[in-house]
């Protein structure tokens, strides 16, 4: 634990980032921060972060955040012990902070006047270091001296394929498993006519298909209701088809995404296997004729096609397709800010080429129009060379930057184990580059993972949710239902108490499996977020409405965006972007 002399008063609050450079300086290579006195740093083996928003300084029972402006609002708020040690002290719902923690350090979340970022894209990605924005520089530059006009520089590597969730052939990587017998895939490609192409230097180019396709939901889920192809060289489009769902359909999705409609599928009678079908002969070498005896050794050797798209993933789910040679635009081309992320369709199009596309508001998207966004943005890249489309962010995962580094506690390069445990799917997010990733579904499940991973993982990273559930700060994932929501209502004082009890049995569960002398580091991200995110809402509405040509007179008063409403949000942000700190190192 840290004693006040550790803790530096400081004008402003402890940022995200920061946190992020501290568990780094502690388990890796970054300098030490300037905000904290660490003693001996190699001494502590391990790192364990915990993100728990919901905690507050009243529910801590600590002081507010001070308001008036002749009291600096960062500095370190001191934690009471808890009434058992200190009798007569103020109650707190979880023991376990004040017993462990001697100070609560306030932070802020990144962001600017309207909005807050992403505490967790902000804590999980760290700027190069020097050395490596060289490294890295050189590396593009001998990519721009051999720069080709080969739309194959751009295939996805067979580790990005398993990063992204792709479905793999059998004979690429034994990784991917057909969950029945309606897949299919793309047969291996022959060597053999490579090998007897008769002039190695005019090898043929490989035929690249640009696909999209529109799915709607059934009884099973989302199906297959039309693909589009188009030839990447010619811009002809050689497959336009609807698809009948094998099951009902129990929502079309048109105003959202696919722009299909009842009436446009009613005389389809073309199935799922019918279009598979026809994929496989144009991805298959043509079949030969048993009865020739020709041996023309002069043909022109048969090269399996790539396929491009955006999230290409998700359609040769949608086909039930595994094939090996794909280029992704939402991989190729960068989010502006940096990965995990990856760019929308729509952006990437309205940036690189000049043009909007998915503008038919509740008419879906479009296939051919996607497929040939695709088709143009793979052309931009041949054209202006490999960094076209890419963004100087100078930024990485956290768990690269662990990979090129040594363990302060000793040990060599790349020996560092991170893990990421989260509610949802971490592994396609901001554990993708962690030793371990593990989805949770629920607190106890994260303590779980906990207590399985921290004896043999050097950082540990996990998000406890259910106080910010039943707090109601959390959004629900979007259903196919478009009518707004009510908010749910409060908790009452039981069920928030039973809330509070179970986290304060989780981290006392984890702190007494935690190895001697790992540092723990909890941190609540952010404030309640209802506020701004509301008022957000009502901004987005308004700037809606009048982009849709109704006169700004004509609205209603709660359906107007002010002046007053403005600062109103700046203010909501600006308590928003609050959070609490709590740094220890167990015994």
């Amino acid at each position: 634990m840290y004693s006040n002399a550790d803790i530096t008063q400081r004008h402003r609050a402890i940022g995200i980032e920061e946190i992020r450079d501290l568990s780094l300086h502690i388990i890796a290579d970054a300098p030490p921060p300037n905000w904290l006195r660490i003693d001996n740093a190699p001494l502590i083996p391990n790192v364990t972060v915990l993100l728990i928003p919901g905690l507050t300084t009243e529910l801590l029972s600590l002081p507010p955040f001070p308001t008036s402006p002749l009291v600096n609002p960062n500095v370190p708020i001191p934690i009471p012990l808890p009434p058992k040690v200190a009798s007569g002290g103020p109650t707190t719902n979880v023991p376990f902070i004040a017993s462990t923690f001697s100070h609560a350090c306030p932070t802020r979340a990144p962001g600017d006047q309207t909005r807050m970022h992403s505490v967790l894209n902000t804590f999980f990605t760290a700027p190069i270091s020097a050395t490596e924005k060289k490294k890295r520089e050189e590396r593009k530059e001998n990519s721009e001296r051999l720069q080709s006009n080969d739309p194959a520089q751009y295939l996805l590597t067979k580790e990005q394929m398993i990063e992204h969730d792709y479905p793999l052939p059998s004979y690429t990587a034994d990784v991917f498993q057909k969950p029945d017998d309606t897949w299919v895939e793309t047969p291996e490609e022959s060597r053999e006519s490579l090998l007897t192409a008769p002039d190695q230097k005019k090898k043929p180019a490989r035929k690249i298909y640009s696909i999209d396709c529109e799915m709607c939901m059934t009884e099973d889920g989302k199906e297959l209701t039309r693909v589009c192809i188009i030839d990447f060289r010619s811009g002809t489009v050689i497959y336009d088809q609807l698809v009948k769902p094998s099951k009902p359909i129990t929502d079309y999705l048109t105003r959202r995404w696919s722009g299909i409609t009842a009436e446009a599928l009613a005389p389809v009678t073309t199935t799922l296997s019918q279009v598979q079908a026809h994929l496989l002969r144009i991805l298959s070498p043509p079949a030969t004729d048993p009865s020739s005896t020709s041996d023309d050794s002069s043909s022109t050797p048969f090269l399996t096609p790539i396929l491009l798209g955006h999230s290409l993933e998700s359609d040769l789910r949608a086909l039930k397709l595994c094939h090996p040679f794909c280029i992704d635009t939402a991989v190729i081309f960068h989010h502006p800010r940096g990965r995990p992320l990856k760019p929308g369709l729509a952006w990437l199009t309205k940036k690189w080429c000049g043009r909007e596309i998915q503008t038919h508001g509740e008419g879906g998207h479009d296939s051919e129009e996607d497929a040939r966004a695709c088709v143009d943005l793979l052309q931009k890249k041949l054209d202006n060379g490999p960094a076209f489309g890419e963004f100087k962010t100078d930024y990485e995962s956290i768990f690269e930057r662990m990979a090129r580094s040594k363990r302060r506690a000793g040990g060599p390069m790349g020996s560092i184990k991170g893990a990421v445990i989260d509610h949802g799917n971490p592994s396609v997010m901001h554990g993708n580059k962690a030793t371990t990733s593990i989805g949770c579904k629920d607190d106890d499940e994260v303590l779980k993972a906990l207590l399985e991973v921290v004896p043999s993982h050097h950082f540990v990273f996990a998000r406890f949710m259910a106080l910010a559930n039943i707090l109601g700060w959390t959004t629900p994932k979007q259903s196919s239902d478009p009518t707004p929501q009510e908010p749910a209502p409060p908790p009452t004082a039981e069920q928030l108490g039973t809330v509070l009890d179970a986290l304060n049995a989780h981290l006392k569960a984890l702190h007494s499996a935690l190895p001697s002398r790992t540092a723990l580091i909890i941190f609540t991200g952010h404030s309640d977020p209802r506020r701004m995110a509301a008022l957000n809402a009502r901004k987005a509405a308004f700037e809606t409405a009048i982009r849709s040509g109704k006169p700004s007179d004509g609205l209603q008063a709660e359906e107007r965006w002010t002046a007053a409403h403005v600062r109103e949000l700046e203010s909501a942000v600006e308590v928003t972007k609050r959070g609490l700190l709590f740094l220890g190192v167990k015994p």
